[in-house]
């Protein structure tokens, strides 16, 4: 009974993650739609009607970082141990991947941004199998792409590719799958927990985004961010924004933590049918048609069947690669090695 148990907590703890990231991920970008819906703005207008993608970001990592300090006072955050080293490669990456991603969305199609998000999938494959000797099973491989043509069906529609704007998604798609990886790669070296970890990073990514931020920001959009016309609805909507991120920055920690970053792209496209779903709910039926509908259900079963693959025996193994033919024969392997089950 007891292994049984173990089992069903931890596959509840798995749903709870997902959930939480889901709904944070989901809620703030209701919030974006709504304040769009409302006020007429449209997406890239949105995103830079505050002038400042780069600085809002860091804003969002202040929260967090306030949050971290308030559980760390309540002792939900014990001390731990995270070379400066590490640390620095992480905030690299985490800040590339949040410039790369804001620009590549001003400098390209939505289409082509859509692409550019779907191709992270095997990017990050590619770490895990370069890094981690991960070996996936034809099942797996071929519930990945099933879920990448599904979300594709149903998201990309114009695409228009410029050099500028290539390179800038080449830079968020490399930079946010290493960002992800490291994520997974640091709890596991260092043994952190997920509070642990974003206590380490967010203080850092919150200084040099609000140092650099207002720079980057008026590069981009030529505006600085203390001329901004604040009112009081504009102040409650990034307020409420910085909110909600911090569910959002925990719970990507706490799910690719728990799973890895593939599975955390894979699984998390969930986030965008649901983004559809209730798009057309609360803000009319307008995109909706028949080519969405068959992409929505073709993503749900490449999901369905990727996470039933990967928990196979063989779905997803990591392959060990003995010291020496020697003394593997002594431990009673063979000399091609052996696969452990991630």
């Amino acid at each position: 009974m007891a292994p049984a148990s173990k089992a069903d907590r931890k596959a509840a703890l798995d749903v709870a993650a997902w959930m939480f990231n889901v709904s944070t991920s989901v809620g703030i970008i209701m919030v974006n739609k709504g304040l769009m819906a409302r006020y007429g703005f449209t997406f890239v207008e949105f995103l830079f009607s505050f002038y400042a993608a780069t600085t809002l970001t860091g804003l969002h990592f202040g929260m967090t970082t306030l949050m971290t300090i308030i559980l760390r006072f309540m002792g939900y955050i014990q001390p731990s141990h995270l070379p400066f080293s590490e640390l620095a490669k992480f905030v690299i990456c985490a800040n590339f991947s949040i410039v790369g991603m804001n620009v590549s969305l001003m400098w390209n199609s939505v289409g082509f941004y859509q692409i550019a998000k779907l191709s992270m999938i095997p990017v990050s494959c590619f770490f895990e199998v370069l890094f981690d000797k991960i070996r996936y099973s034809r099942d797996t491989k071929l519930s990945i792409i099933v879920v990448l043509a599904g979300v594709a069906i149903c998201t990309v529609t114009d695409v228009s590719v410029n050099t500028k704007g290539f390179v800038a998604a080449a830079i968020a798609v490399w930079s946010t799958s290493m960002q992800q990886y490291y994520v997974h790669y640091l709890q596991k070296k260092y043994a952190l927990g997920s509070f642990d970890l974003l206590g380490h990073t967010a203080p850092l990514q919150a200084a040099t985004l609000l140092i650099l931020g207002p720079f980057l920001d008026y590069w981009l959009a030529e505006k600085r961010v203390d001329l901004y016309d604040y009112s009081i609805t504009s102040v409650l909507f990034i307020t409420l924004s910085c909110v909600i991120a911090v569910g959002t920055n925990l719970s990507q920690f706490i799910c690719i933590g728990r799973f890895t970053a593939v599975s955390f792209q894979v699984l998390g496209h969930m986030k965008t049918i649901f983004v559809l779903v209730l798009g057309f709910i609360f803000f009319g039926k307008e995109g909706l048609n028949l080519q969405v509908v068959l992409g929505m259900f073709l993503a749900v079963i490449g999901m369905v069947w990727y996470g039933n693959a990967s928990s196979k025996p063989g779905g997803k193994e990591r392959r060990m690669y003995p010291i020496s033919s020697e003394r593997n024969l002594k431990l009673g392997g063979s000399e091609d090695g052996g696969l452990d089950k991630v």
